[in-house]
């Protein structure tokens, strides 16, 4: 029904206009990546090495800082390659997994966003009760609850998306896979997709 266009790679977008410029644009991301993964890293090390951090509000910051780094690790491949050596091609496997860490990791960093608050308010509105209240129990269910939430919740668009011919030209607007710049692309019927990514906006800002 489609032509063969709907196999090919999709083209990754660095910044338009300012090609000759991207080797030195790469310097900065690079050191923004880099101060990413030393910070995010040196604070999950300090969590676990010193005992005094094992508490509920740690835990938590463990994990957005976890998550954090998820984000990172996956934009940041494309994002140098682009920049760097204007590598623009990425395979559509490729593209939909990089978009699903990429929604499943924001959702994911969402779902943390809210436990530190409800952890914050217990801390605050019942400190005696405080660790009866956030045992450690409970708290690994919590971790496990966000987690499950985030990289479940997006499974069905990412299907979908993988389901769809694409036979328009498959350039992205970014040097990263995102499911609504993907969309665009679809020569189907993508109601359901935008239904479903409105609904997960909306939990995700919940």
């Amino acid at each position: 029904m489609w032509s063969n266009i709907s196999a090919a790679p999709f083209l990754l977008t660095g910044f338009p206009g300012l090609e000759i410029f991207h080797p030195w644009i790469s310097i900065s991301f690079f050191a923004i990546y880099l101060s990413i993964l030393l910070g995010n890293g040196t604070l999950l090390f300090l969590i676990r090495q010193d005992h005094t951090l094992h508490e509920p509000m740690y835990y938590f910051l463990a994990l957005l800082a976890a998550t954090d780094l998820g984000v990172t690790w996956t934009t940041m491949p494309t994002v140098l390659g682009v920049l760097w050596l204007d590598h623009r091609e990425i395979s559509q496997g490729t593209c939909f997994f990089q978009a699903y860490l990429i929604h499943s990791l924001s959702i994911v960093e969402s779902g943390v966003l809210l436990v530190m608050a409800y952890d914050r308010f217990i801390a605050i509105c019942n400190p005696l009760r405080y660790t009866s209240i956030l045992t450690k129990a409970k708290v690994v269910k919590i971790g496990l609850g966000v987690l499950m939430r985030g990289f479940i919740l997006i499974v069905p668009i990412i299907i979908t998306l993988s389901g769809f011919p694409y036979c328009r030209p498959h350039v992205l607007s970014h040097a990263f896979c995102l499911h609504q710049d993907v969309i665009k692309l679809a020569c189907a019927d993508i109601t359901f997709n935008r239904q479903k990514k409105k609904k997960k906006d909306t939990e995700s800002f919940l």
